[in-house]
């Protein structure tokens, strides 16, 4: 049985994929790799604990002999790395953590990933999970891979150094490696430290729900359902030292966002929930104004599109924090 290490796989993102992995290719045993911050949870992966394709690991992907030992017992055939720190406030707030982990913790997972291949493993491949926010913010037009990276935050920046560690790995060691660069991810299961989840809990709870500055900022949306796939397509198709970029064909300001989830949390759950709720609090620095993702790419060379309707998974999702809301 072909076994793939997916690090971060108790967090959001990551536990989406592996359930989808597992769904999708009945030959496929994956170790989870999860230090367990409090950005990762066992509850998200806990319907997977009696599948015997699939062994979760706790530890830290700096843990050089750990990684080393996983990589030795179990041979991958990828290295799928969502594990980070991701959330842009703090990263303002303390980023020593950030480039601790996201870069030298990317670091260190190269450097072992490099022995497993001299050591035999011919058949590894290191997928590195980035996002949008390394090409910084634009006005016009979508960003492309050939855009340049302007990183504007602690965070953007860390996943920036990320993506050129992977790529000099590819270059100097001749490491084969995929970047993925996806756009604003939502679905059950994200930290409420997200402003999806945030606008939904505060809203269900009655509390005010900020919005930096005037709440214009754009973002482009797409669902886990779609990033997951799109993540499988480049794992598993993808050109070797190629980067390609996910987005959903959807550009939303942060208010309209926030107005939809209340317009349906007041339809369909709570008529007190109103527009009310939403409060402006002053700006965070360096705040990146608009996003927007080509991936015009990723759709031509390996055939993905995104094909969930917006409003009906954000009310899927929404759904989904109601009912585990009472829980």
């Amino acid at each position: 049985m072909r076994t793939w290490l997916v690090t971060g796989g108790a967090g959001f993102i990551g536990s989406h994929f592996i359930r989808h992995m597992l769904k999708a290719d009945p030959t496929l045993h994956i170790v989870n790799l999860d230090k367990l911050t409090y950005a990762g949870s066992l509850d998200n992966v806990r319907d997977l604990a009696d599948t015997d394709r699939y062994t979760f690991v706790r530890g830290d992907i700096l843990d050089g002999t750990l990684v080393g030992d996983l990589l030795a017992k179990h041979r991958p055939a990828r290295i799928v790395h969502f594990a980070a720190e991701s959330h842009v406030d703090r990263s303002i707030a303390g980023p020593a953590v950030f480039v601790q982990t996201n870069v030298a913790g990317t670091g260190a997972l190269l450097d072992c990933a490099v022995r497993a291949r001299d050591a035999g493993n011919a058949a590894l491949r290191f997928v590195q999970i980035s996002t949008d926010e390394v090409y910084g913010a634009t006005q016009t037009g979508r960003f492309t891979e050939q855009s340049p990276l302007a990183p504007r935050s602690p965070y953007s920046a860390s996943k920036a150094a990320a993506d050129m560690l992977v790529m000099a790995y590819h270059t100097t060691y001749g490491l084969p490696v995929g970047i993925v660069r996806m756009a604003n991810n939502f679905g059950p299961c994200q930290h409420p430290e997200k402003l999806i989840p945030l606008t939904i809990t505060r809203a269900l709870a009655h509390q005010p729900i900020p919005l930096y500055g005037d709440g214009s900022q754009v973002r482009d949306w797409v669902g886990t359902a779609d990033s997951v796939r799109a993540i499988q397509m480049v794992a598993q198709q993808g050109a070797d030292g190629e980067i390609y970029n996910v987005g959903g064909d959807c550009e939303l300001t942060n208010r309209a966002l926030a107005e939809r989830i209340i317009a349906y949390l007041h339809d369909a759950v709570d008529s007190a929930i109103t527009e009310a709720l939403i409060t402006h609090v002053a700006d965070r620095p360096g705040h990146d104004r608009r996003y927007a993702i080509d991936h015009t790419k990723l759709t031509q060379t390996l055939g993905w599109h995104p094909t969930l309707d917006f409003d009906t998974f954000l009310r899927y999702t929404i759904d989904w924090y109601v009912t585990h809301s009472k829980k």
